[in-house]
């Protein structure tokens, strides 16, 4: 069964958003209206008019169209974070309701800020939890912590009152053995049926230590390689303690796949081939066009400048040196790095909390040549 969710992320949107080349300024606006922090409208208006106010008299009419929809009411069931997008010249609008909480900010800038959804997108892969035990089976699938698919079965298995005979006893015992087979089988097919229907990045299992060897072996081949952890988490349990385990198994996942690549870009700077690390180096791979992989912290900003003539990104102005024209100042010239690499299709990775990465200036870059 599925269940109604806000429309979730794609790549696609962001790189739409990260391609917008209208006329004049745009305004991005991250607000949390998380419930849990902001009981009322009224507490997220009163930030919302807080974080707007000095950027105001730059675009007024974009920033009055964003301020008109926070204040219009929507529907926070499945929404903690709205982004929303908002041209000067009025032929760009995009509210996006998020399931997660944001970094509250609002930018004027020629183009919108995308890091921010970048690291919500990262974190969209859609994660199923898989729990079985001799009887039951339940098969959940999250995605950003909402439950979007589940589907549930159950397998009475054959019971005997009688406590007779050690015969009787082993045939009875074979029985239930059988039954148990059975059901792993079935349950195997129906995950697997699920995953051909709706699809999913993880699986995360739990079931009984005497069943779980078997019912892993009974999986199809494409489920066991997406098998990333397992649960300790009943069958029985309620969907809210499914939902908790799975998050905190997924932000595990996530820091270990953070992790391997800060070490990959820490080894090949330290080997002097294959990567650049610190603010200056990466924007010249940039500009080089040499990135495939760039990794940011989360929350990284720095001033620097822009060429709108020929793209050169650097954080010492005003003159480019490739062209020789006036460059713009760039109020955050790490947003514009992020704009540049999604620009070229390199691979975007926004990291939270690697210490590793932050010894390494909180910005570096794995190069294709």
């Amino acid at each position: 069964m599925k269940t109604p969710v806000a429309d979730l992320l794609s790549g696609d949107v962001v790189r739409r958003l990260a391609t917008y080349a209208g006329a004049g300024p745009v305004v991005t606006c991250y607000l949390d209206v998380d419930g849990s922090r902001y009981v009322r409208p009224h507490d997220y208006e009163l930030e919302f008019e807080r974080i707007a106010r000095p950027v105001r008299a730059r675009a007024p009419r974009a920033v009055k169209r964003i301020e008109d929809y926070v204040r219009g009411g929507f529907d926070r069931s499945h929404t903690r974070g709205l982004a929303l997008f908002s041209s000067a010249g009025g032929d760009l609008w995009e509210p996006l309701h998020l399931p997660v909480p944001v970094r509250n900010s609002v930018v004027v800038n020629e183009h919108p800020q995308v890091r921010q959804l970048e690291a919500v997108i990262e974190r969209a892969e859609r994660f199923a939890v898989l729990l079985a035990d001799r009887q039951r089976a339940r098969l959940f699938v999250f995605q950003l912590g909402q439950l979007v698919d589940w589907s549930e079965r159950f397998d009475r298995l054959p019971r005997h009152e009688d406590d007779g005979g050690d015969m009787v006893k082993d045939q009875m015992r074979d029985h239930v053995d059988s039954a148990t087979r059975r059901h792993l089988l079935r349950t195997a097919a129906a995950a697997f049926e699920l995953f051909q229907e709706s699809g999913f990045d993880q699986l995360l299992l739990g079931a009984p230590a005497d069943i779980a060897g078997a019912f892993e072996r009974t999986l199809h081949p494409y489920l066991r390689e997406r098998i990333t952890a397992r649960l300790n988490v009943p069958v029985g349990a309620r969907e809210d303690e499914v939902r908790e385990a799975a998050v905190a198994a997924e932000e595990e996942v996530l820091r270990t796949r953070e992790a391997a690549d800060v070490e990959r870009l820490r080894s090949a700077a330290g080997m002097g081939d294959g990567a650049a690390v610190g603010l200056d180096d990466v924007l010249s791979a940039l500009v080089e066009r040499r990135v495939d992989t760039l990794l940011v912290s989360d929350g990284f900003e720095a001033p620097g400048w822009h060429c709108s003539s020929c793209g050169f990104l650097t954080t010492r102005g005003p003159s480019c040196p490739v062209c020789s024209r006036r460059m713009e100042q760039a109020e955050d010239v790490v947003e514009e790095a992020v704009h540049e690499a999604l620009n070229q299709s390199c691979h975007l990775e926004v990291c939270r909390g690697n210490a590793d990465l932050d010894v390494l200036g909180r910005i570096g870059a794995l190069l294709r040549f």
